[in-house]
């Protein structure tokens, strides 16, 4: 066996090379974020085949309940199939989804091949990066995994307008098709990269210095926490609220605010930025402040925006930025901040699994929320009641967090 000092890693010492792993990991999750470009896709889908806005936000709420169940299912075979294959199988898979979505003649096929072919690629792939970058940061957990989930917040960024650009020069089904073509090609190259450290890696970091905010010492089984419920409970808040804010970015934009759909897809390149830049913003501040207070903070964010929009008319181009700016924001945050607090309040050497468990809050919030706002929209005529209930949950957020969000009882979390 090679000693942790012989270990290369893209030809450098791997203490050095390992850093290299987080660009790929964005890279990949870069397509995989894809999925939070779909509101690009809803009007000229609503059009083409003659659908509601409850129905055409379908395939993405089946999309992200597909990623959400194959999370947790995947975190418990990654050390045993590969992370490289794993991640390999899950672009594939992923690529098809596009293609076939391409080719779907109604609302029932798009659903099926974008929401759950699509989606289940998405559920395979995405969690890999992350696994990798935790097992090689041993010392610096929450600032790897934070810089590496970026990549799914800031895919909208380039995804978005991209999209939005393919729509307009060759249409939507040939805009499905490019982009599976090219997620197959990206996701497999960087596949192999994505390798787990050999099983003393972490031996060489046992004398390394570390904030003692990062270090977690707690092996109490997760399901017997009450951390663990006020996490979830929290999280599927959060991912309810932004994935339903995500979901409506575009529509909203053009209905309440009146702005034209290139104004509001340049809009969500603005929204992804912020919820990129809230990854490892997050990740660090949960290490190193109670996450308690970081989850109130964000809640807190959450009733503000969801007051911007409540009182927001026609024109108000400016109010609409910023409440949807802090909801992608808020998205981002919790997408860091639950992985990070995985790895803190529990056994970080069963992350993968850990996270998988605590993941499905995000498909339930995805499956609720993005209901609702379709529901809310069509029964009423327009999407600003449900940010009454946006800022309800919030509210509900806020007494989760301060009662029930807590370090296990064994835990050494400096936090509480």
């Amino acid at each position: 066996m090679d000693s942790c000092v012989d270990l290369k890693l893209f030809n450098l010492p791997a203490k050095q090379g390992r850093w290299l792993l987080i660009p790929v990991g964005i890279i990949v999750l870069l397509c995989l974020g894809s999925v939070y470009s779909w509101s690009i896709f809803r009007k000229p889908l609503e059009t083409e085949l003659n659908i509601t806005a409850t129905e055409s936000l379908l395939p993405y709420t089946i999309g992200l309940l597909s990623y959400s169940i194959l999370m947790p299912i995947t975190g418990f075979f990654i050390t045993r199939i590969g992370t490289r294959i794993m991640t390999a199988i899950g672009g594939l898979i992923v690529g098809i989804g596009y293609i076939l979505a391409s080719f779907a003649p109604n609302i029932t096929l798009m659903t099926l091949s974008y929401g759950v072919i699509a989606g289940a690629g998405v559920g395979i792939a995405y969690g890999v990066p992350m696994a990798v970058v935790a097992k090689w940061f041993p010392d610096k957990k929450g600032l790897a995994v934070g810089l590496t989930i970026i990549g799914f917040g800031l895919s909208p960024l380039i995804s978005a307008p991209l999209s939005n650009q393919l729509i307009i020069s060759y249409g939507v089904n040939s805009t499905l098709r490019i982009l599976g073509i090219t997620f197959i090609l990206i996701i497999s190259t960087m596949a192999i990269a994505l390798k787990l450290p050999p099983s003393h890696w972490n031996l060489s970091f046992s004398s390394t210095s570390v904030n003692n905010a990062s270090v977690m010492v707690n092996y109490t089984p997760m399901l017997k926490t009450t951390s663990f419920y006020g996490l979830w409970f929290c999280y599927a808040i959060g991912a309810l609220v932004g994935l339903s804010a995500i979901g409506i970015s575009s529509p909203v934009g053009e209905e309440i605010i009146q702005i034209d759909s290139n104004f509001a897809a340049r809009s969500v390149s603005l929204f992804a930025l912020f919820n990129g830049i809230s990854r490892p913003l997050f990740g660090w501040l949960t290490d190193r402040f109670s996450p308690r207070q970081v989850a109130i903070a964000s809640f807190t964010i959450i009733i503000i925006a969801c007051t911007l929009m409540i009182s927001a008319q026609a024109g108000d181009i400016t109010t609409y930025l910023i409440a949807f700016c802090l909801f992608w924001f808020c998205l981002g945050g919790w997408l860091a901040m639950a992985p990070t607090m995985t790895l803190r309040f529990f056994n970080p050497d069963n992350y993968a699994q850990n996270y998988g468990i605590v993941f499905t809050a995000y498909g339930m919030g995805a499956l609720i929320g993005t209901v609702f706002v379709g529901q809310m929209r069509d029964l009423f005529g327009s999407y600003t009641y449900g940010f009454y209930i946006m800022g309800f949950l919030g509210i509900i957020g806020i007494f989760i967090a301060q009662f029930a969000l807590k370090s296990p009882p064994s835990s050494k979390d400096y936090s509480e």
